[in-house]
Order: structure tokens, then sequence, then C-alpha cells
């Protein structure tokens, strides 16, 4: 089974960088990605093992797929190299999930294909390159939004969020993973410098917290959990609860 590589370390960060530059997701992430998503976002490997729970409680083969067999459709949106995708492929029979992987950068969805392929060749996975704001979502058991509403130019997240609402089924979750910031500047200031810390920890250096911090200004745009919650309600999702949270990460899960 091929895996993404993990001997390629993220060191995109390590010399100064030219005030203008921008992250984005292209060929040099990508080699990179599984290594800054280690290092960078605490707890994701716990929200990535919990999904398959999730889906065996909430997806109840409601679907029908093209030959006719009851299936649990599950959407991936903002996939990027398919983790939340192949953690559930892992744990399920070929036969019970559908699952349709979304990402905007071609660079992404190209090696997600691949690893996909290599590592499931028998279930049913669909990995598709575009932006989740124009798609159209088929009726759906669970939808994954992993750090990817953040993205999202802040208007358009109810849009997204309306979408996800009418495409499940009755019964059927969102799980929506965001990093965040805190009303009390205090309180913020202090997750930020733990976050910080957690970084320093896992070797990265003064000069790379502080270049992707820059380069991510005006890309990545956080909301307060209250915020997210309250966005939840605005499009109608009447129980929805903070599952997880470490330092300014955390995991809702919402109900349709």
């Amino acid at each position: 089974m091929s895996q993404p590589d993990p001997t390629k370390h993220d060191i995109l960060f390590t010399t100064p960088l030219d005030k203008a530059a921008r992250f984005s997701f292209d060929e040099q992430v990508v080699a990179c990605f599984p290594d800054m998503i280690r290092r960078s976002v605490p707890g994701y490997g716990q929200v990535l093992a919990m999904l398959p729970l999730f889906a065996r409680r909430h997806c109840k083969y409601r679907q029908q797929s093209d030959d006719g067999q009851r299936v649990s459709r599950i959407y991936d949106l903002g996939c990027s190299l398919g983790a939340a995708s192949m953690t559930l492929a892992g744990e399920f029979d070929a036969k019970d999930l559908q699952i349709k992987a979304i990402d905007i950068s071609p660079a992404m969805t190209t090696e997600a294909t691949t690893l996909l392929k290599d590592n499931y060749p028998e279930h049913d996975i669909e990995v598709i390159t575009a932006d989740i704001r124009d798609i159209e979502l088929e009726p759906c058991d669970m939808v994954i939004l992993n750090l990817t509403l953040q993205f999202l130019p802040a208007d358009d997240r109810v849009t997204v969020l309306e979408k996800i609402y009418a495409s499940l089924s009755e019964g059927g979750i969102l799980v929506l993973t965001e990093k965040t910031h805190a009303f009390d500047e205090q309180y913020d200031a202090w997750l930020v410098e733990r976050y910080y810390d957690f970084k320093r920890a896992n070797g990265y250096t003064e000069m790379e917290i502080s270049g992707k911090r820059n380069a991510l200004e005006n890309v990545l745009i956080t909301d307060t959990l209250d915020e997210h919650h309250a966005r939840l309600d605005q499009v109608s999702f009447a129980r929805h609860l903070t599952w997880f949270q470490f330092l300014n990460f955390v995991s809702i899960v919402a109900f349709k």
C-alpha cells in the first residue's frame, strides 16, 4: 500500500520570504503536506480516527449507487490528500460506502487520486477537482469539512453550509473542523502562544513560525467558536456540539 512519503519534511518557511508571498496548496505544499499537518495541527489524528465511528452511527445506507445497491454516500470537502477518505475506506467494506472527495487544488487531487487508488482500488471513491462553492451535492449521509471553511471568504461560508444542510439525509451529520480564535484578547493570546509552543516542540524555528503566519495572513481567516455555532443555527442545524478541542483547533458535529 502506498502512503504519503513521511520523509518529506515541511521546510517551506526556512528562509525569509518576499513580503507579498502567500500560502497556496501547490506542488511544494503537497510534497510535505503530511508532515506539515502532523506538526502544525494539534489533534488532527484524533479527529480522523473518530470519523469511522461517527459514520457507523449516522450512516444508514439510505442512498442508492449506480448499480442499485444501498450505500452510504459521504462527502470529503476540501479533501487535500484524502486523509479522511482513506481513514473511512480503511474501516468500511468497499460495498458500504460511496465517497466523493473534492478539492480546488489540482496538485492535491492528483496526488489524492493516486494514493486512494493504490490503497483502496475496490472502493467507490471519486476524487473531483472543483470549488466546493460551485458544485451540486447529491443526497448524502455525512459531510466532512476539515480545515476548509476557514479558507473561504466570510460571505461564502453560510452559502456552503446551506448547501450541505440541504444535501444531508434526515439523521445525517456534518463534521466541521476549524482553527478558531477567542473573543477575549487575553484568552486568545494565551492560546496562540501555546500553539506556537506546540509548533516549536515539533521542530519549527521562529523564522518558520513567523513565515507561515505571514503567508497565511488574509488567506486563512478564523471565526470564534460562538460564530461557528451561530452560523450552524442560521442554516437550520437544530443540534450541534463541540466534541473536540485542542488549543485553538476545534471540531463540531452538527445533526440534521
